[in-house]
C-alpha cells in the first residue's frame, strides 16, 4: 500500500490511473457502438408500416417522428393474461410477415414469448399500465419512434408519412432490441443506416 502512494505522488500513479481510466472509458463506448451493430448485422428484419402523427409535433430539430401500427396493441392479443394491479410493464409483442411484406401483431404477452417459426418478438420499452378491459388497445413504444435526417430534410419525408408512403426497415436482435435499418418513401429506400 505505502508503495503505490509513493508511485501516486511521484506522477506515474496519475499516468497509470489515466491510462485505466482512458481505456474503461473506450470498452465501454466501443460496448455500446457493438450492439447497435450487431443488431444491424444479425438481426432479423421486419419492414413496418408508418402511421400520421399528430401535425402539431410535426418535426422536433432534426428527426422525423414515426408511429407504427404495432404501437398499438389490443388487449385481445395478450396471452398470459394481464397484470391485475397498476405498474411499470414490459410487453413483449409477436410480429408475424403479411402477404404485403409488413408485419403486424398476432400475439402479445406481459412475459417473455417463446420463438416460433416465420415470427419475430419485439420488446417494447417499461411503461405504466394497469386496469385493462378487453376492447382497449396498448400505447407501447420500441424505440425506434425518431428518425435523425440531415438538416432541412425532415418536411418531405414528413408529408409521405402523413400521406401513408413511408416505411421502415427495422433489424430486431434475438432479445426484442429493435434498430431502423432504413427509411423507405414509396418502397424504395432514401436513407440506410451505417453499422457504425
Amino acid at each position: 500500500m505505502n508503495s503505490f502512494m509513493t508511485r501516486l505522488q511521484s506522477g506515474k500513479g496519475y499516468l497509470i490511473s489515466a491510462i485505466i481510466v482512458a481505456g474503461l472509458q473506450t470498452l465501454i463506448l466501443g460496448t455500446i457502438i457493438q450492439s447497435r451493430a450487431s443488431i444491424l448485422s444479425d438481426g432479423a428484419e421486419v419492414l413496418l408500416k408508418t402511421a400520421p402523427v399528430d401535425p402539431r409535433d410535426f418535426l422536433r430539430g432534426d428527426y422525423v417522428v414515426l408511429n407504427y401500427d404495432i404501437s398499438s396493441v389490443p388487449v385481445q392479443t395478450i396471452s398470459g393474461g394481464i397484470p391485475a394491479e397498476p405498474g411499470e410493464r414490459t410487453l413483449w409483442v409477436r410480429l408475424k410477415k403479411q402477404q404485403d411484406g409488413f408485419w403486424v401483431v398476432t400475439e402479445s404477452s406481459f412475459n417473455a414469448l417463446p420463438p416460433q417459426p416465420e415470427t419475430v418478438i419485439l420488446r417494447s420499452l417499461p411503461f405504466y399500465g394497469g386496469g385493462l378491459a378487453a376492447g382497449d388497445n396498448i400505447r407501447v413504444e420500441y424505440g425506434i419512434e425518431r428518425y435523425y435526417v440531415p438538416e432541412g430534410e425532415g418536411k418531405p419525408i414528413e408529408q409521405a408519412r402523413n400521406d401513408g408512403n413511408v416505411a421502415i426497415a427495422v433489424r430486431v436482435s434475438p432479445a426484442g432490441d429493435a434498430q431502423i435499418r432504413s427509411l423507405l418513401v414509396d418502397g424504395k429506400p432514401i436513407y440506410e443506416e451505417p453499422l457504425y
